[in-house]
């Protein structure tokens, strides 16, 4: 590299330290800025969680704001398990369109599962595991086409599995167990064929009215012992009004001969 070669290269070096940041994308701005606030932080985890970080939470592939991972000025990766955190989960989080991974596992988050996350067209590993989320798991998560995890066990999810969740062929981590689910589980969840992942008990066991393969057979729920006092008491009083009955009728029968018979003998008594 000749002279003047050297002095452009120095001269671009200088240019391009002296640029500043640019500004976070506006999306990611409102994603973080509506996470923060449906989150409730009683331990003071996320201090650095403000405007002003929001405003620029991203410089290239580094990033300041905790639990964030940026990838080219973006925001790539959620990890903010454990913590203690409660609130809801923000349908904002759908603006965080380069996100591929959101963890918010282990912490005390109520509410639904937003559908809005069906908008997280790159999103690959979401795990929601251990906290206290309720309602149906939403259908739309079959649209985030490239989930390879989806992790939600021990919560208080209630409904059935939508069915829709077997179109997702790169799934190779399925997991609702300790939930409220019921209802049958989707064969192309429960008994995939090819070369796809297969999901074995555990990750369906501890829902009570949830059954179908690979969960073994329910049992045949028996009758309760007070069910089966009562049928016997019941029985007992049946056949008791049964026996009392016959005997009534036996008496009345023999009575009715006494009588039939002491008449004919009066009428052949001798009259005096």
């Amino acid at each position: 590299m000749g002279v003047w070669g050297q002095i452009l290269a120095a001269a671009l070096l200088t240019f391009c330290a002296a640029l500043p940041f640019s500004a976070a994308d506006p999306n990611d701005e409102r994603c973080l800025t509506h996470l923060s606030e449906s989150l409730q932080d009683p331990f003071k985890n996320l201090q650095n969680w403000t405007k002003a970080i929001f405003a620029n939470p991203c410089q290239g592939f580094d990033s300041s704001l905790q639990g964030a991972t940026c990838n080219n000025g973006r925001i790539y990766k959620l990890s903010l398990s454990n913590l203690a955190l409660k609130g809801t989960i923000s349908p904002y989080l759908s603006n965080c369109t380069n996100l591929q991974a959101l963890d918010l596992s282990s912490n005390a988050l109520t509410g639904p599962i937003p559908p809005e996350l069906q908008y997280l067209v790159n999103l690959a590993v979401l795990n929601l595991s251990s906290n206290h989320l309720s309602g149906p798991i939403p259908e739309q998560l079959a649209l985030c086409a490239y989930l390879n995890v989806i992790d939600l066990h021990d919560n208080q999810l209630s409904g059935t599995i939508p069915q829709q969740l077997g179109l997702l062929v790169r799934l190779s981590v399925f997991d609702v167990s300790n939930n409220k689910l019921s209802g049958p589980i989707p064969a192309t969840l429960g008994n995939r064929s090819g070369n796809l992942p297969r999901f074995n008990a555990s990750s369906y066991e501890g829902n009570k009215d949830l059954y179908g393969y690979p969960l073994p057979p329910m049992k045949s729920k028996g009758l309760s012992v007070l069910a089966i006092v009562g049928i016997g008491l019941g029985s007992g009083f049946l056949s008791l009004v049964l026996s009392f009955t016959a005997v009534c009728m036996w008496l009345r029968v023999t009575e009715q001969k006494v009588e039939n018979e002491e008449g004919k003998i009066s009428q052949l008594m001798p009259d005096y």
